[in-house]
């Protein structure tokens, strides 16, 4: 175990496993944990009761542990979630997954039935280390009090370790109210951000960089978990290299940047020699680095925190890269504008209901540069995806590739108690409104005023449109028309209004911002309008 001693105070007394993992928890820096009361983790609630950490108590685990990743994106620290046995651990499941998906450092801390009774029947009794396994980086059992400092310690080093990830562990009632001797002293373990990388491969890459005709850097969330977006900047400055952005990359360079392409983003792909991928995976937003995104001859190179330090990585490359390539980058400048003239259509639309990509033009222009931003549904958040642009990284959220509905809600909640002096705005689409509409009673209870926008179009927009082209006819894709959404808001305390007019966008959203409780902006969308994709994504 890698780490560098700290001296504590010295303690002699005894306490049970909930409060050995907690003083492991407040000594890695967790000051919140999101929960929802069950009988099996009363110890680890009642200790962080009793050693300050903030409990957020949800009213759904999925909640909880959604809103651990949120912390964990917005922090870069690891978020902690803890969730009664059985169903509480199987409802905590997506989470973890899109956890996985997205790189995401977070701990979930599970209750158990009691290791004596094991296979008689305990209430809530089951394996959620074999359920949890392949959806983390590491799932275990805590079998013995005398290991639960030691070992929430280390879930947490492996959590913050590349690849970082979520880790899972469950206590078994009996262990958890097992005695066991309080610390002595303590370490201060480290994270592991992987072995140096190799000076050679490092040197081939800033070459090839140097001798492309039309060099593309791309920019995923791996770059936001190493903290490496100073050095991304460095190495596309130096070199004049274009850049573009998926996932927690988003904001690595603002949108008046001379090198930052989004609108571009095609033909800088199929049309580029050599592109360079830094902390992304070649999945399905990248066609898996395969024709027609990339061109046949395109020469990719691809580094990430498999193959070590990624932050050292992208430094070394950014020491030894240097040129400009003016006539590439200004023909993509041109496409770039192109593409910001065709949104413009979109986003000037005064039809009512409103076109979805006025209310998020709208929603861009009122918030402020430093407001956090959270994605939660279909092709009402690919209009977001497509026209937010943050100045900073970090300050936009959105489920990432495993594309979980109902996370909005947990990440907003967290985003807004990590981050309370700035904004966050929810943008929702009517559907996943309805995963974790309960959530806004937590944020009430908790007093955190995150700003809800739905785009309420009445339908499932991803599945409809796409099977309306492909099949001649639609299937379980229709929502209730009009739904008051603002209403159920209202009912649990918060404030609520309806609009159907893009003019009524931003007053809607200064008096909600002025409420000062969690506020739901029923927005009336265009049904008929559809996000221009290129592909069906299945």
């Amino acid at each position: 175990m890698r780490g560098s001693p700290q001296v504590a105070s010295l303690v002699t007394d005894t306490g049970n496993a909930g409060e050995l993992v907690t003083l492991a928890l407040k000594r890695a820096g967790v000051s919140h944990l999101f929960t929802l009361n069950g009988g099996h983790i009363w110890p680890v609630l009642v200790a962080a009761a009793e050693h300050d950490i903030r409990i957020i108590d949800v009213r759904h685990e999925q909640s909880a542990a959604f809103a651990a990743e949120g912390w964990a994106k917005v922090t870069r620290e690891c978020g902690v979630a803890a969730v009664t046995a059985g169903p509480g651990v199987t409802n905590s499941t997506s989470a973890l997954a899109q956890a996985m998906g997205n790189d995401s450092p977070m701990f979930v801390i599970g209750g158990r039935a009691p290791i004596a009774r094991w296979g008689m029947g305990s209430l809530q009794e089951m394996d959620h280390v074999e359920v949890t396994r392949s959806l983390t980086k590491k799932s275990m059992t805590l079998m013995s009090a005398d290991d639960a400092y030691n070992a929430a310690a280390e879930c947490m080093r492996t959590a913050l370790s590349r690849r970082t990830g979520p880790v899972f562990m469950d206590i078994p009632i009996d262990v958890f109210f097992g005695a066991a001797d309080l610390p002595e002293a303590t370490e201060h373990l480290v994270a592991d951000p992987g072995s140096p990388p190799d000076p050679t491969e490092l040197a081939e890459a800033a070459r090839a960089l140097r001798q492309a005709a039309r060099p593309v850097v791309v920019a995923g969330g791996g770059v936001w978990w190493a903290h490496a977006e100073d050095e991304l900047r460095e190495l596309v400055e130096k070199g004049g290299v274009p850049l573009i952005v998926n996932g927690m990359a988003r904001g690595m360079l603002p949108r008046e940047h001379p090198l930052y392409f989004s609108r571009a983003r095609s033909r800088a792909l199929s049309e580029a020699d050599v592109v360079l991928v830094l902390g992304a995976r070649l999945d399905f937003r990248l066609n898996f680095g395969q024709p027609p995104v990339f061109g046949d001859e395109a020469r990719i190179i691809r580094i990430d925190v498999d193959s070590g330090d990624l932050r050292a990585a992208v430094a070394g490359i950014a020491s030894e890269v240097a040129g400009r390539h003016e006539e590439w980058v200004s023909a993509l400048r041109q496409t770039e504008a192109e593409g910001r003239a065709r949104d413009e259509v979109m986003t000037a639309s005064d039809s009512s209901p409103v076109h979805p990509a006025r209310l998020i033009a709208e929603v861009d222009r009122f918030a402020d540069p430093d407001a956090i931003i959270v994605g939660d549904g279909g092709d009402f958040v690919s209009f977001a995806g497509r026209l937010v642009e943050r100045p900073k990284p970090g300050l936009w959220i959105d489920p990432g590739p495993f594309g979980s509905l109902g996370s909005g809600p947990g990440y907003a909640m967290a985003a807004k108690l990590a981050r309370p002096d700035r904004q966050v705005v929810l943008l929702a689409g009517d559907g996943a409104f309805g995963f974790s509409a309960m959530e806004f009673d937590t944020m009430v209870r908790h007093r955190i005023p995150v700003v809800c926008v739905v785009g309420n179009n009445g339908i499932w927009a991803l599945e409809k449109h796409p099977m309306q082209r492909m099949l001649g006819m639609s299937v379980a894709a229709d929502l209730g028309a009009n739904a008051r959404y603002d209403r159920v808001v209202q009912a649990l305390g918060g404030h609520g209004e309806m609009v159907d007019r893009p003019e009524e966008i931003r007053p809607a959203l200064e008096r909600a911002f002025k409420a000062g409780v969690p506020a739901c902006i029923n927005v009336i969308c265009d049904p008929d309008a559809e996000y221009p994709r290129s592909s069906v994504l299945m």
